[in-house]
């Protein structure tokens, strides 16, 4: 259990895609101008990362090492065009917003990454734990980081959510000022580098204290604590 608790740590914050890694940033900028955009584009992630994991984790021993990376790349490739064909299906709208940042999925570094690192050498269960926290980790910077923009770019959050959740989440949009007449530069990739520039010091700046509060902490019996009595 502890292993599957350092598992889900590192894929949700100490080697977070996003903010540690700093992998996959193209289209974490590009896309990210609202919730429902950083939404979409991070489910379509999770699901490749989970899928990939969990495919290349039960075909780990069938795989020569020579090709191994080739194999793997034409699975996230698989995955993905699924994925593609399906949003092509089922969420148009959306799918013609995201563009072609869907396929480029393929070329994300973290997902070959994780396959190559972790699921060819570890079990579907924990390949599978790997995939979600990791996947998770990156869709949660996505939503924030898309919140964030769409928040002080446009004065509204969940706008166009009935891209992907249907005519009846047209009223889901909240408008915090009236008459807001936006604010450029959140909106442009200048402002979605300054976003995730912020996210990033926020996190050192936590993990910072984290650390100094642990330091203070003396363990019972340290050799300070028994030469203080």
């Amino acid at each position: 259990m502890n292993s599957l608790k350092n598992i889900v740590r590192d894929g949700l914050w100490t080697n977070n895609v996003g903010l540690v890694q700093v992998l996959g940033i193209c289209p974490l900028l590009a896309v990210t101008g609202t919730f429902v955009n950083g939404l979409g584009l991070g489910l379509a992630t999770l699901i490749t990362l989970v899928a990939s994991n969990v495919t290349v984790s039960m075909i780990r021993k069938l795989v020569r090492p020579e090709v191994r990376i080739p194999v793997f790349v034409l699975v996230i490739a698989s995955i993905v065009t699924i994925i593609e064909l399906s949003m092509s299906a089922w969420f148009y709208e959306l799918y013609k917003v995201l563009g072609i940042f869907i396929p480029l999925i393929v070329t994300n570094c973290s997902i070959i990454g994780r396959a190559e690192a972790f699921a060819s050498k570890n079990t579907v269960g924990r390949s599978f734990v790997d995939g979600f926290s990791m996947g998770l980790g990156f869709l949660l910077v996505l939503v924030t980081l898309g919140s964030l923009r769409e928040i002080i770019g446009h004065g509204t959050l969940f706008s166009h959510a009935h891209l992907m959740f249907g005519d009846a989440a047209r009223s889901m949009t909240i408008h915090f000022v009236s008459g807001y007449h936006g604010f450029l530069l959140a909106v442009l990739p200048p402002g979605a580098f300054i976003g995730l520039g912020l996210l990033i010091a926020m996190k050192n700046v936590i993990d910072k204290r984290k650390e100094a509060r642990s330091e203070v902490v003396q363990v019972p019996g340290d050799p300070a604590v028994q030469a203080a009595h």
